[in-house]
């Protein structure tokens, strides 16, 4: 079902970056999830990956309502191309200058959007060539001027690579674009690679394209640039200002702002998880008027009778659910842990999530605990079933650095455990509730700061307590109960799919 281009026409079309059916995580469970609430309609799915070796078996049985699965390696491109000597289309290279112009300052009145419009028309018809783009003498004329008057990192040698890097993925998604079976709906569940490649899809077909992003693309690559190693900073200790990143981590990050803004002014309808992330989304570019804010809904009824298995009393487990990555900022919790274990000896810290994804910050995460002497007190337990391990924790805890609205948080709830996490994303709204009504419930367990381990036990600690648990457990089942279940998020979403639910076409 996996492999080249599919045949078969279906009702949605699923545009997937480095998410189902490949990784597990919060974004995995939520597609699994829409996927298997309309079993009426068929899917189609592209799933777009780094590199094939980065990916092992799939995470997730496809429901039988997936027609196909189409993947792709956007750093896997070998082009068996030998390198001839042509000159270029100068027009053309004009053309996508003017285009560049537009990205670099799009407030700008000197600069014009249409040309960046002209110029995804070429790529996709086409005109614009790979070749051209790679072998060109007017190509490298163009790198090298643009170099000479944008680049502040003394290395052409890595600005010439950074950009074939960043612009080779783009005639692989032209060429998806031109070939995929045709769709009712093409839904993107990112901006990114995945997002620009609805965006030529919804330019060759005139088809509906739904945008659903959980966190904010742009967001999470600028946290992932800045923390990333693989990214050169030429310049010396006299060059550097430490008010500006490097000039590569800088050109990255302006190479996916134009991306998320194209699929934003493609997309029919943007969706957002949570009222401030759809702030966020207008700030950044998109039309207000397509925008709304829809909110994770959970299984209710699988999860609610997990409470009954709940033993009497408390569990002094602190458990953290999720993937053994920076961006969950594990470290953090380990820290806390510390400081728990010293105030409650009978505390134990489970660490639930796959470490396959960032396997030299897993082993750090554990070096981490044979450093504080915690090794038996701080247990890893890979990918774990959630109905399996919830009933037996006291505490979910998040410690990321950067969330949308977590799932995890909701499927606590609803199985009666209460939360610590980091003041990211929704977290504050889904502890202390968004609105009158809402925050009348009371608080389902406690916010801290980002990177804060004393914080962090301390509210662990209190949260542990009777008087503060057990008020907490009754706002939680309160709030997911009236506010995030999955029935409401199926009816926007059916309003939402309506063009692949009633078989209109654009």
């Amino acid at each position: 079902m996996s492999g080249g281009l599919p045949k078969l026409p279906v009702d949605v079309c699923l545009l997937l970056e480095g998410t189902f059916p490949y990784v597990s995580g919060g974004v995995s469970s939520w597609v699994n999830q829409i996927i298997r609430g309309f079993p009426q309609l068929s899917f189609g799915i592209v799933f777009l990956g780094s590199r094939r070796d980065d990916y092992g078996d799939m995470k997730y049985t496809l429901p039988d309502n997936v027609a196909w699965l189409s993947c792709h390696y956007l750093h896997d491109i070998q082009h068996k191309d030998t390198p001839r000597a042509r000159h270029g289309d100068e027009a053309e290279f004009a053309a996508i200058a003017k285009a560049h112009a537009h990205f670099r300052t799009p407030n700008d009145l000197d600069t014009s959007p249409e040309a960046v419009e002209r110029m995804l028309e070429r790529l996709f018809n086409g005109v614009m060539g790979r070749r051209d783009f790679l072998f060109s003498e007017v190509a490298w004329n163009f790198i090298c001027e643009q170099y000479r008057q944008h680049s502040t990192d003394p290395s052409f040698v890595d600005y010439f690579w950074t950009v074939r890097a960043m612009h080779a993925p783009v005639w692989l998604l032209a060429e998806l674009a031109a070939n995929l079976p045709p769709a009712r709906l093409y839904h993107t569940v990112s901006t990114g690679y995945a997002g620009f490649l609805g965006a030529l899809l919804k330019q060759r077909t005139g088809a509906h394209l739904l945008l659903s992003e959980h966190g904010i693309y742009t967001k999470e690559r600028k946290i992932d640039l800045y923390q990333s190693d693989w990214i050169r900073d030429n310049r010396n200790v006299f060059e550097r200002e430490a008010s500006r990143i490097g000039y590569f981590r800088e050109l990255w990050i302006r190479f996916f702002e134009q991306l998320g803004r194209q699929c934003y002014h493609a997309a029919d309808d943007i969706v957002a998880l949570y009222e401030a992330n759809r702030q966020r989304q207008i700030r950044d570019g998109a039309d207000a008027a397509r925008t709304r804010a829809v909110s994770n809904g959970i299984d209710l009824a699988r999860l609610a009778p997990l409470r009954a298995q709940r033993g009497d009393g408390i569990p002094p487990v602190l458990c953290l659910i999720g993937r053994v990555v920076p961006i969950k900022d594990i470290k953090t919790f380990i820290r806390a842990m510390r400081t728990v274990v010293n105030r409650r000896p009978d505390a134990e810290a489970w660490i639930a999530g796959p470490e396959d994804e960032s396997p030299d910050y897993a082993n750090e995460c554990r070096e981490l605990v044979v450093s504080l002497g915690l090794t038996d007190k701080v247990r890893f337990l890979g990918f774990q079933r959630i109905d399996a391990l919830l009933p037996k924790i006291g505490v979910v805890v998040l410690s990321s650095i950067s969330e949308a609205l977590p799932l995890v948080l909701l499927e606590g709830y609803a199985a009666g455990v209460p939360a610590v996490a980091t003041d990211v994303g929704s977290c504050h709204q889904l502890v202390y509730g968004q609105g009158q009504d809402d925050e009348a419930l009371g608080a389902s367990g406690r916010i801290v700061g980002v990177a804060d381990p004393r914080a962090l036990a301390d509210a662990a600690v209190e949260l542990l307590e009777p008087a503060h648990w057990y008020p907490a457990q009754a706002a939680g089942i309160a709030r997911v109960e009236r506010y995030y279940t999955q029935t409401r998020m199926f009816d926007s979403y059916r309003e939402l799919y309506a063009p692949a639910l009633t078989g209109e076409t654009a």
